[in-house]
């Protein structure tokens, strides 16, 4: 199975050069990593283990938002 979800990258307040990752349509799925590449793989990681407890507790992996109707925060 294999699920795409949009997530927003915003530079983060406290590490220098590192980024904080929200996935909108996850709930409560917020990570963060030292650069641009960390960060990708750690929300990555963050993501798949959000689903994996959905699935695990026999609910249905939700839809991914159209890439069009995500809103970023405003910084």
């Amino acid at each position: 199975m294999r699920l795409t979800y949009p997530a927003c990258f915003y530079p983060c307040d406290v590490k220098r050069g590192g980024y904080t990752v929200v996935v909108p349509d996850l709930p409560g799925c917020v990570s963060e990593g030292d650069n641009l590449a960390d960060a990708v793989l750690m929300a990555t990681d963050a993501a798949s283990g959000w689903v994996l407890d959905e699935l695990e507790d026999g609910k249905v992996a939700p839809e991914a938002t159209p890439m069009s109707q995500i809103v970023p925060e405003e910084g």
